[in-house]
């Protein structure tokens, strides 16, 4: 790190009604399924998107937020989702998932305030010729705040809710956030991170803290 460089510091949070339970968002009506996390924070916070084969997954989050993509699959794990109408045949495989799932919703959706994807084997791959897939999204919508050096991070949320931090980084990864007069010398160095940022956060605010 070098020593004239202009820092700057990243927190990506969430604000959740305490009130809130988990959210499963389906084109269909099928069981609910266990949340991929125990705490309280992450059931909260998660959205399980389920899209049967052929529709789009609309994946939104409220203003100012960005949505964050915490896993996909595109195949189907079980014969009772988006099974509404189809022949048996169609059904028996319940072992078939695209590796790729995730990589291809999160390279289209990840940063993004809403995204559409089609739940197709045009986007995914076929991984089981002859079963009728579904694509289920798990994601959090989080918003996203940049304070420069010698500034102040003012994070608020509305009543009732808590505040929640997922990500902090201080340092520079680019060369355009809080560059505004400052000399090109101290926007060189784009690999700056300080290791400490979160535990500097947690020793601060431990209770708002969750790791996904």
């Amino acid at each position: 790190m070098l020593s004239g460089l202009s820092r700057m510091f990243f927190l990506g949070v969430t604000c959740l009604l305490m009130s809130s339970g988990y959210t499963r968002a389906e084109t269909t009506v099928s069981p609910q399924r266990k949340p991929p996390c125990d705490s309280q924070i992450c059931r909260l916070s998660h959205v399980q998107s389920v899209t049967c084969e052929g529709f789009q997954a609309n994946l939104q989050c409220g203003e100012g937020q960005v949505l964050v993509i915490h896993g996909a699959n595109y195949g189907r794990r079980d014969k009772t989702t988006c099974s509404a109408g189809r022949p048996a045949s169609q059904l028996q495989v319940v072992q078939c998932s695209s590796q790729t799932s995730t990589n291809v919703v999160a390279e289209s959706c990840n940063g993004k305030n809403s995204c559409t994807i089609s739940a197709s084997n045009s986007v995914f791959g076929d991984p089981c010729v002859g079963t009728y897939k579904y694509l289920e999204v798990d994601y959090t919508c989080q918003f996203q705040t940049v304070t420069c050096e010698e500034s102040e991070a003012n994070l608020q949320c509305g009543k009732g809710q808590i505040l929640v931090i997922h990500r902090a980084d201080y340092g520079r990864h680019d060369q355009t956030t809080c560059s505004n007069l400052q000399p090109h010398c101290r926007l060189r160095d784009v690999q700056c991170s300080s290791p400490e940022s979160i535990e500097v956060i947690a020793a601060r605010y431990r209770w708002l803290l969750s790791f996904f």
